[in-house]
């Protein structure tokens, strides 16, 4: 079943019984995807959205599918598409996450909103995560079981994986993502490839992805593709003594061409030189200075349609 919403392209997926996807194309900076679990009267949600319009939508949504508003809402990660819109649900319900993303979100307060100051963010109020967990924890929702996985560094050093193991369905967060550029600044890459083969054990039928279309567990084929690559170009680089911004200007997307958002190549490789020299994984980075580079190499900044 998939149901539009009225007022923008975002659609709602079933992807198992009374499991489903919001989908917000194109996927692209901002554009994430959210999950709805409902069973036995009770609801929970995975993510919100960046803005006010988009997140109403998205309870406007659940409620089209759901008896009652969501009584949890978990989040993936601290960025904002994924966090901004908690404030619209938590009247109702409980907000969880790994124990770091309160901390992110409390650090890092709406400062996206100032990165695309065109975008139209409503009147937005954080709210941070009242119920917070360490390493994993489980959930019921009606009579469907929810495991919630810490894993990395990866994307950021505070992911969370919704991983429901009955349906078999996966909610990845950032940690995946589906025909958009992976982006690990924040995070590591050689963390991203350990916690893709984790998600490898859980033998997922369907992945649910931070952004982008619903699709398998190819998708974790494709993510550790690109994370190899970047990894084999970062060698080169400092072989070459070229910066990351120098490389990345030189480089052939050849494969990865058509994933959207190719300019994040350059903090990627930024988080790969870092590695490759030693550095620890999720060791703090001057993500500012990387994404005036990334704006550099795009020739402006990157669309943002949230």
């Amino acid at each position: 079943m998939t149901v539009l919403h009225a007022a923008s392209d975002a659609r709602l997926e079933e992807v198992a019984d009374q499991v489903f996807a919001y989908v917000q194309p194109d996927g692209g900076w901002c554009l994430n995807n959210a999950g709805v679990i409902v069973s036995g009267g009770e609801s929970a949600l995975v993510d919100t959205a960046a803005t006010e319009a988009r997140a109403l939508a998205l309870r406007d949504a659940v409620h089209r599918v759901s008896p009652g508003a969501p009584r949890t809402v978990v989040n993936t990660h601290f960025h904002g598409d994924h966090t901004f819109g908690n404030f619209v649900f938590a009247p109702q319900a409980v907000v969880v996450a790994h124990e770091r993303t309160r901390t992110e979100m409390a650090e890092a307060g709406l400062h996206l909103t100032g990165l695309w100051p065109d975008v139209e963010w409503g009147e937005l109020s954080l709210e941070l995560p009242s119920l917070t967990y360490r390493d994993r924890l489980t959930l019921h929702v009606g009579e469907v079981t929810v495991e919630l996985l810490h894993l990395g560094p990866a994307h950021t050093t505070d992911d969370t994986v919704v991983w429901l193991p009955e349906q078999r369905v996966l909610f990845t967060g950032d940690l995946v993502m589906s025909g958009v550029t992976p982006f690990c600044p924040m995070g590591s890459v050689s963390g991203s490839l350990a916690a893709i083969a984790e998600l490898r054990r859980l033998d997922a039928r369907t992945v649910v992805t931070g952004h982008g279309p619903v699709a398998g567990p190819e998708l974790l084929d494709g993510a550790e593709g690109y994370l190899r690559w970047v990894q084999t170009l970062a060698r080169q680089g400092l072989g070459a003594n070229l910066s990351p911004l120098e490389l990345a200007r030189e480089t052939e997307l050849g494969e990865y061409a058509e994933l959207l958002d190719a300019e994040r190549l350059v903090p990627n490789l930024h988080r790969a030189y870092a590695e490759a020299l030693g550095g620890v994984p999720g060791e703090r980075m001057d993500v500012g200075a990387l994404f005036g580079e990334m704006v550099e190499f795009h020739g402006g900044l990157p669309a943002c349609h949230a």
